[in-house]
C-alpha cells in the first residue's frame, strides 16, 4: 500500500525543477507511505514519477520505487497488492529462467508486462492496485486501476501537464494547480454523498474508472491539452454480471456453498500473505465475522481482531463483535469511544477525504483504523458482503413495498404518502415505543419515524428502480440546491449502462457494484485506514469471488426476507446461528444528537445565511429551512445537512 504521482510537463522544465515538482507532490502522500520515497524523472520527455512506500511485502531496498524492469524497458510506481504474485512469479520461471533482484510482487509485476503485454499481464493479475507505468520503448505511459475500484487514481490535465495521482491532494501541489470547482460534480454529491467516477469536485480532473488502462503515447510533436483520454477497459462488471445470468451456476446448493467457502478460503489464504503484523475488523454481522473466521481457521496462531464500541445505545455491536471473537479464538481488542472522541476526528475530515465526501460512517471507520494501527500494518475488512450477496435493506424495502403498491392509482398513493408526513418523525417514534409492547417484532424499528418518512417518499415513484433511486439519494433535487448548475448523466440514470435484466433487485446489487461500492465504501475505507499508514484488503473482492457471486441464483442470497444466506450457510460451519442473527445495523454515529447539542455552534457557522449567500455555491433557503426543522426536532435532516456541513469544512480549508 503506497501513494503515486507523477506528471508529464511539455515545458522543457530542467531536471532540478522536475525532482522539485514530484518530491512536493509525494510530500503531500506521507502518509500513504511513510516508510521509502522515491522519484525517477526523464528531462528529455519532462516525465516525473513519483512514489511513497508503506513496507508491506519485501521490506528491503529491493522493493524500492520507482522501480526498473530487467531489461530497463519499464519504469512502474505502484499502489496496492498482487495477491497471486508468486503464482505470476512461477509462471515467469516457467517462460524463462529469471535471477530475481528481491521477493516483491512489483518486481513480479514488472517482469509480466515485459514478458506478456500490458493487456494479457494485468489480466492475470488478482488483487488492488493503481499503477503508473512508463514504456520508454513506445514512450507510453499507462495508467492502470484495478477491477473493482479498491485504489484511487486521479489524473487530468493542468495548463499544459498531464497530472496523475493516488490523492488529490498531491495534485494540488503542481506549481500550475487551479482548481475550480465543478458546480455539476457538486450536485451528484448532494445526491449521493460521494461524486461518482469519472467525476471529481475538479473540472478537468477525473477519477480513472475501475478496471481500465488509460494509454497517453507521447510524442514531441503532439499537444498534451488536445489528447482525448479515452480509457479502455480490460474487465467489465457488466459483462460479468450479465454472463452470469445467462450461464448461472448448474450445481446443487450444497454444491455452490463449498464452492464459495473454498474460493473466500484461497482468496483469504492469499491476502494473508504479509512481511508485517496483520489483523482484521470485526463488526460481529456476517461478512466481518466470515472474514475472520476463515482466517483463523488457516492460521497456526490467534489472529489480531479490532473492535470500536459507542456507549450510545443503538449504534454499538462490540458486545456482538466480542461474542464472536471468544468463539473463534481471536487475540481480540476493543476500545470504547466517548463522543468527544468521535467528535475530534471531524476537523480531520476534509483534509482525509480531499474532495467533499459525507458518509457520516467515515468517523467510526477512521476510529477504528486508528486503533487497529496501533497493533498491525495490514487489516482485512469484510467488506462487498452486501452489494455481490444480497445484504443491504433496501433490497427488500423495494421488493416488499413495490409488491403491496403497485396496484394502488397514483393518487390513492400521494394520498398515503401525505398522511404518511401528516406527523412528524419524532411522533411516530414516541407512538412506536409507547405501543412497543404490542407491534410484532418484525416492525419494531430504531428510527420508525424516520423510515416512515422515507416510506412518504418512496411510494409515489412509477417503479421500483426509480424507488431504488429516491432511497439512494439524499437531496432530490439538488440542482435546485447548487446555483448555476445542472445534474450530469451518471450509470444510475443512463439506461444504456444497466444491466440486460428484468429483475430490479439484481439491478440494484450491479448498480450498488459499480457506483456506491467503489465510490462511497472502499473511497471511505481508503481515505481512512491509509490516513493512519493502515493497508486494508477486501476479500470478498476478488475477482473470482465476484464473478462466481454473480452465477449464483438470487435465490441462494436472498430467502424468506432476509439476504446473504449463502453466506450465512459458510458461516455457520464456524460460528453458531444464535450469534449472527439480529437485526442488521450501520455502522454509525448518532449524527442527529450531535447536530443540536455538541456541534451546533460548528454547524451554524458553517450554514450561517450570509456565507452561503456569500461564497454563492448554494441556495440558503432550502438548507436554513431544514437546519431550523432539525434544531426544533420536527425532522431528522442529519443526511442532508451533513453533505452541506462537509462541503462547507471543505471549502473552508481550500481557502484556508
Amino acid at each position: 500500500m503506497c501513494g503515486l504521482a507523477g506528471f508529464i510537463e511539455q515545458s522543457g522544465k530542467k531536471a532540478d525543477g522536475l525532482r522539485t515538482t514530484i518530491s512536493h507532490m509525494t510530500a503531500a502522500l506521507l502518509h500513504r507511505g511513510p516508510d521509502d520515497e522515491g522519484q525517477w524523472c526523464d528531462i528529455d520527455i519532462g516525465l516525473a514519477l513519483g512514489h511513497r512506500r508503506l513496507s508491506i511485502l519485501d521490506l528491503s531496498a529491493a522493493g524500492h520505487q520507482p522501480m526498473h524492469s530487467a531489461s530497463g524497458r519499464y519504469v512502474v510506481v505502484y499502489n496496492g497488492e498482487i495477491y497471486n504474485y508468486l503464482l505470476i512469479r512461477a509462471e515467469l520461471e516457467k517462460h524463462s529462467p529469471r535471477k530475481w533482484r528481491g521477493h516483491s510482487d512489483t518486481e513480479v509485476m514488472l517482469e509480466a508486462f515485459e514478458t506478456w503485454g500490458v493487456d494479457s499481464a494485468v489480466k492475470r493479475m488478482m488483487g488492488m492496485f493503481a499503477i503508473a507505468l512508463w514504456d520508454k520503448k513506445e514512450r507510453v505511459l499507462h495508467l492502470i486501476r484495478d477491477r473493482i475500484g479498491e485504489k484511487p487514481l486521479y489524473y487530468g490535465m493542468v495548463g499544459n501537464a498531464f497530472l496523475f495521482a493516488s490523492e488529490l491532494k498531491a495534485m494540488r501541489q503542481f506549481p500550475k494547480w487551479h482548481g475550480t470547482i465543478n458546480r455539476n460534480a457538486l450536485t451528484l454529491y448532494l445526491r449521493h454523498n460521494y461524486i461518482p467516477a469519472p467525476y471529481t469536485i475538479y473540472e478537468g480532473i477525473y477519477k480513472l474508472v475501475p478496471g481500465t488502462v488509460l494509454s497517453l503515447l507521447w510524442s514531441s510533436g503532439d499537444r498534451l491539452d488536445k489528447m482525448d483520454f479515452k480509457p479502455v477497459p480490460y474487465w467489465s462488471a457488466q459483462d460479468v454480471a450479465e454472463r452470469g445470468l445467462t450461464t448461472p451456476f448448474g450445481g446443487t446448493e450444497s454444491d455452490a456453498i463449498h464452492q464459495l467457502e473454498e474460493l473466500l478460503r484461497d482468496a483469504i489464504h492469499q491476502e494473508m500473505e504479509a512481511d508485517v503484523p496483520l489483523g482484521a475488523f470485526l463488526s460481529g454481522g456476517v461478512d466481518s465475522s466470515m472474514i475472520v473466521a476463515l482466517m483463523q481457521a488457516q492460521s497456526s496462531r490467534p489472529v489480531r481482531s479490532f473492535t470500536i464500541g459507542f456507549h450510545e445505545k443503538g449504534y454499538n455491536e462490540a458486545l456482538h463483535a466480542k461474542a464472536v471473537a471468544q468463539h473463534i479464538g481471536t487475540d481480540h481488542t476493543e476500545l470504547y469511544i466517548n463522543p468527544s472522541d468521535a467528535l475530534s476526528v471531524i476537523p480531520r475530515l476534509p483534509s482525509l477525504y480531499d474532495e467533499p465526501f459525507s458518509d457520516s460512517s467515515q468517523i467510526p471507520t477512521f476510529l477504528i483504523s486508528e486503533l487497529t494501527r496501533r497493533y498491525v500494518t495490514v487489516s482485512l475488512s469484510g467488506d462487498a458482503g452486501d452489494e455481490l450477496f444480497g445484504g443491504y435493506n433496501r433490497y427488500f424495502w423495494t421488493d416488499n413495498i413495490w409488491h403491496k403498491i403497485r396496484w394502488m392509482p397514483e393518487k390513492a398513493r400521494i394520498l398515503l404518502s401525505c398522511l404518511l408526513k401528516s406527523c412528524s418523525p419524532r411522533v411516530w417514534d414516541s407512538f412506536f415505543a409507547r405501543f412497543a409492547s404490542i407491534i410484532p417484532k418484525r416492525f419494531r424499528e430504531r428510527r420508525a419515524g424516520d423510515q416512515l418518512h422515507k416510506l412518504a417518499e418512496i411510494i409515489k415513484v412509477e417503479n421500483p428502480f426509480d424507488m431504488y433511486h429516491e432511497l439512494s439519494s439524499h437531496w432530490k433535487e439538488p440542482a435546485d440546491i447548487v446555483l448555476h448548475a445542472s445534474e450530469p448523466i451518471t450509470a444510475l440514470t443512463d439506461k444504456s449502462r444497466w444491466l440486460a435484466t428484468n429483475d430490479h433487485i439484481l439491478q440494484m446489487m450491479y448498480m450498488d457494484l459499480i457506483t456506491y461500492l467503489p465510490d462511497d465504501i472502499l473511497v471511505k475505507v481508503d481515505r481512512a485506514a491509509m490516513g493512519v499508514s493502515l493497508e486494508t484488503r477486501v476479500p470478498f473482492l476478488d475477482h473470482r469471488v465476484v464473478e462466481f457471486a454473480w452465477r449464483l441464483p438470487l435465490s441462494m442470497k436472498i430467502r424468506n426476507g432476509q439476504g446473504k444466506w449463502i453466506l450465512r450457510q459458510v458461516l455457520y460451519k464456524y460460528v453458531p446461528r444464535e450469534l449472527i442473527e439480529r437485526p442488521k445495523t450501520g455502522f454509525g454515529v448518532p449524527l442527529d444528537k450531535w447536530l443540536r447539542a455538541d456541534l451546533r455552534d460548528w454547524a451554524e457557522n458553517l450554514l450561517d445565511k450570509r456565507r452561503l449567500k456569500d461564497e454563492g455555491y448554494f441556495n440558503p433557503e432550502p438548507i436554513r429551512q431544514k437546519w431550523n426543522e432539525h434544531l426544533s426536532g420536527t425532522r431528522n435532516w442529519q443526511y442532508y445537512l451533513w453533505d452541506i456541513l462537509m462541503f462547507q469544512a471543505w471549502l473552508t480549508e481550500q481557502n484556508a
